[in-house]
């Protein structure tokens, strides 16, 4: 139903992912991050929200990716109609995908990133969402959305798609966190919405928000 991507950016410390399904509100559904432990996508036929929290309280408190994505999975008996992708802070990667969820399904592991899905048209789409990223040029916010763009050409979704996400995070920055819920063309939708972020007003307040590394910035 979904394809999704997390990545960390090592010139920069900061860590982002982006989805994009043939359904409504992907973002909300299925990315979570935190800057202490990592990203998370949570996706399948019968998506949990918890695996995506709990896996940054896992990885937060020093689990692996690995280890916490086999833990979490491990313990859940509807595990096999989930997927759940996880990138720690170290930039170790892991996912589970349960056997329950509809073809084509899988995911691709690589430093510092992992991609997944299912319901795809096929290989090629995760194939596609990996090297659009790496091949891609600009910011991280900017590669993650040149990688949705890749999938979606490569078949993406078999159903199409309605929503699409996007999380950048960093301790030195405030969170980036883009969705569109509903859209006809929504990967351009969010590529637009992308680009309204970065100029005007919106940007030109950004820099009065609190950060990790500044918690008491306010409007100087």
């Amino acid at each position: 139903m979904t394809f999704s991507i997390l990545a960390q950016d090592l010139s920069t410390g900061e860590i982002g992912g982006a989805a994009a399904t043939g359904a409504l509100c992907v973002g909300g559904w299925v990315l979570r991050g935190d800057s202490r432990a990592g990203m998370s996508a949570s996706q399948g036929a019968a998506p949990s929200t918890m695996w995506g929290e709990d896996v940054l309280t896992l990885m937060r408190g020093g689990i692996s990716a690995g280890d916490a994505v086999a833990q979490l999975t491990g313990a859940d008996q509807g595990r096999e109609w989930r997927q759940l992708a996880a990138l720690d802070r170290a930039g170790e990667a892991a996912c589970h995908t349960g056997t329950g969820n509809t073809d084509w399904k899988g995911a691709i592991i690589a430093p510092g990133l992992v991609v997944a899905g299912n319901l795809l048209a096929g290989p090629e789409v995760l194939t596609a969402l990996r090297d659009g990223f790496i091949t891609a040029e600009g910011d991280l916010a900017t590669r993650l959305l040149t990688a949705l763009a890749a999938a979606e050409a490569a078949g993406g979704d078999t159903r199409g798609l309605q929503s699409a996400a996007l999380l950048v995070l960093s301790d030195a920055t405030p969170p980036l966190t883009l969705r569109i819920d509903w859209a006809a063309d929504p990967i351009t939708a969010l590529r637009d919405l992308h680009q309204r972020s970065q100029s005007g007003d919106y940007a030109a307040w950004l820099p009065r928000v609190p950060t990790r590394n500044d918690p008491e910035r306010g409007d100087v």
